[in-house]
């Protein structure tokens, strides 16, 4: 998918790691999603004979190590403003601090009309 933004000339967000290496003029940043804190809490949950089922989500989370942001690639064609990634960084911290949490809404979307 990478791929074919970039023969289109658009910026590419990759998704769930790093992907700059494989169109390094067009792939801004993106979610990289690290499973290791899961794993972890519940091989130690097993470890200790005290697993029970539970909702692991939140360990998939920026502020459980469960995902982050790929470094910013400032060698974009056209650049990036430096304003721009202030507020990337901003934002970034304060969801890492907990002071910024965007729900996750598992409902299924409407329905498009046809037209």
């Amino acid at each position: 998918m990478s791929e074919a933004a970039a023969e289109k000339g658009l910026y590419v967000f990759s998704s769930m790691s790093d992907q700059t290496s494989l169109v390094p003029d067009y792939v801004v940043s993106g979610p990289v999603w690290n499973m290791e804190p899961t794993v972890n809490y519940i091989l130690a949950q097993v470890r200790a004979g005290t697993y029970t089922a539970l909702d692991l989500k939140n360990f998939s989370m920026v502020a459980k190590g469960g995902a982050s942001l790929a470094p910013i690639n400032t060698s974009v064609k056209g650049g990036i403003p430096q304003e721009l990634i202030d507020k990337v960084r901003e934002k970034e911290e304060a969801i890492k601090n907990g002071l910024f949490r965007v729900d996750i809404n598992e409902a299924q979307p409407p329905a498009s009309a046809k037209k």
